[in-house]
Order: C-alpha cells, then sequence, then structure tokens
C-alpha cells in the first residue's frame, strides 16, 4: 500500500508510521525528499502554463528596439522640461536613475548576505540544542533543513512560524523556544537521534543523553509504565524532556 503524503493531524497517522511524517504548516507530511504535494504540482503546472500564455504576447517583440523608444521617449520629455524652464527636474530624475543603478547590486548583496547569516545562526542554535539531545550526526542536514523552513530571525532570536503565524509554545502565549520544538522532535521523529541499540529501553547507562528510547512511553499512543520508571531511575534529565515532548 502507498505511504499517505499527508496528514490533517497526527491521530490519523498509523502507530507503526508516525516516525516518517513531520508537522509542517499545520499539518503531518511524508518526511521524503524530492516529494511533493499534488496540490503543489498542480500550482507549478498552472504558474507554467500562465508564463507561457504571458511570453506568447511578446512573440515578435523586439526588446533593443523597446528600450530605443523608451530612450527616444526619456529624451523627448526631458526636452519638454528643459524648455519649460523644469532643468532641476531633469538633473534630479538623472541623478536618481544613477543612484538607482549603483545602489540596486549593493542592496541585493546586502539581502543575499542577511539570507545567509540568518540560516547559519539558525543551522547553529538548532544543531546546539539538538546535540544536547543526542542528535545522530547524520541527521544534521535533515535537522537544520526542518529549522530553516520553521525559524525566522526575530531581533536576532530564531522563532517559529507557521507560514506568516507565530508559533506559541507550552503556555499557549509565549512564542515556541528552540528547545521546546527539539524537545517535540524527540518524540516526533526519533530517527533524528541517538537510540540505544540494545533492547531499546532508554538507559542502562549514566545518564548520557544518547541513551533514550525510540518510543516516548510517556506519549498516549506508546504509553508504558514500566518504561517510564526505568527511565526516571536511570536518566531523570531524559525523563523530564520526554514527558514534556509527550
Amino acid at each position: 500500500m502507498p505511504l499517505k503524503y499527508k496528514y490533517a493531524n497526527k491521530q490519523e497517522i498509523p502507530a507503526e508510521l508516525q516516525p516518517f511524517y513531520v508537522e509542517r504548516e499545520g499539518a503531518w507530511l511524508l518526511d521524503a525528499d524530492g516529494v511533493v504535494s499534488q496540490a503543489r504540482l498542480d500550482e507549478f503546472r498552472q504558474n507554467n502554463i500562465a508564463l507561457t500564455n504571458q511570453l506568447k504576447r511578446f512573440d515578435g517583440i523586439d526588446p533593443d528596439a523597446v528600450r530605443q523608444l523608451a530612450d527616444e521617449k526619456r529624451k523627448l520629455e526631458e526636452a519638454a522640461q528643459i524648455k519649460a524652464g523644469e532643468v532641476d527636474k531633469v538633473v534630479a530624475a538623472r541623478l536618481k536613475a544613477e543612484l538607482d543603478k549603483i545602489h540596486a547590486p549593493v542592496v541585493a548583496e546586502r539581502d543575499a548576505l542577511h539570507g545567509r547569516l540568518t540560516a547559519i545562526q539558525i543551522d547553529q542554535a538548532v544543531v546546539n540544542e539538538a546535540t544536547k539531545r543526542g542528535l545522530r550526526p547524520t541527521a544534521i542536514t535533515d535537522i537544520t533543513s526542518r529549522a530553516r523552513m520553521t525559524f525566522k530571525l526575530v531581533d536576532g532570536v530564531p522563532q517559529a512560524f507557521d507560514g506568516e503565524k507565530m508559533r506559541t509554545g507550552k503556555d499557549g502565549v509565549s512564542p515556541m523556544t528552540l528547545a521546546e520544538w527539539v524537545d517535540a522532535l524527540v518524540g516526533d521523529a526519533p530517527h533524528l537521534f541517538e537510540a540505544n541499540a540494545g533492547s531499546g529501553a532508554a538507559g542502562s547507562g549514566g545518564g548520557a543523553a544518547g541513551n533514550r528510547s525510540v518510543k516516548n512511553p510517556f506519549r498516549k499512543e506508546s504509553f508504558n509504565l514500566t518504561e517510564q520508571m526505568k527511565i526516571q531511575k536511570t536518566d531523570p534529565a531524559l525523563a523530564a524532556r520526554l514527558k514534556a515532548a509527550a
């Protein structure tokens, strides 16, 4: 049976398939590379059709001839202004045009640098936070990609959004923190984090961040009182994080 791409809420996802889905933009989507929804494909198709129709309107038009006509029009307008004694306006318009030519690439470069800096800051912050919880080295690309789709820098601080709407934390009022977001991933995407390779239970060691259950025993769908007691005894910090993510 093919995997369904999208579910409206997590309760609809079969329990054994939940690790393969992630929450994005208010829905649960299949976490797979190169997969897009049918709605997105239809949108791309419609955009391509619209673009093709627009290009047909300009079929046979010479761009150089259009630029030449625009230049001649500008010169005629300037001549009319000079004749009317509005030399200052002509000079101001020419100066603005030259400044725009200089300013545009500077603005573009600034925006590009800001975008790269934002991505770096978000990447570093989420990796630092997730490493405390046993992030697998092979999952760095995955988790930073998820973070970039969720977080934006607001006053220099990463803040989670659903589209243009701020995502709130546990109290339902304050902005969700990176720590809360990573804690949720511990339960929702356990394959990103180190798991105990033995029995699957979290913690036979001395409380290392990497020892954790693949399934969160505090969650409703994987509730297990025995595992809860075992984790609380061997790794209280992990137990607290799993409770928070439940």
